[in-house]
């Protein structure tokens, strides 16, 4: 799969899946703070049927600061985006981003040093589902 996602396939419906990485997010240190239903919003705005698709926004307030302090607009990349997306058949697929790789342009040290603990983290979300 990608090199900018942590992506793992869950024998489990969407509804399923997103308490589990609800769960292993909160467990890391993350919040939920956005939660975006692309499938209702498509076909609300533009009247199209799409697979269950969602994107949760979660944020570690202690590294979300550390970030800010070390790129003050570093929130335009901000928060850490997880998508959950159904693939029929009772499975689900999660997928994180990695921060390392969608910050890479981005040459500041510090910086690096706290996307590297939010990767971190966000792998073991991942290989915890």
């Amino acid at each position: 799969m990608a090199d900018y996602t942590f992506t793992r396939t869950l024998d489990a419906d969407l509804a399923t899946a997103e308490a589990r990485a609800t769960s292993a997010l909160k467990d890391e240190g993350f919040g939920v703070l956005t939660e975006i239903d692309v499938q209702a919003t498509l076909k609300k705005k533009i009247d199209v049927d799409v697979p269950g698709y969602k994107i949760l926004g979660a944020c570690n307030p202690p590294l979300a600061h550390q970030a800010i302090q070390a790129e003050p607009r570093i929130g335009a990349m901000l928060p850490c985006n997880v998508i959950l997306r159904d693939l029929g058949d009772g499975r689900t697929e999660v997928a994180a981003i990695d921060p390392v790789a969608s910050m890479a342009a981005i040459e500041n040290d510090e910086l690096d040093r706290v996307a590297t603990e939010v990767r971190d983290r966000l792998q073991r979300v991942v290989a915890a589902l």
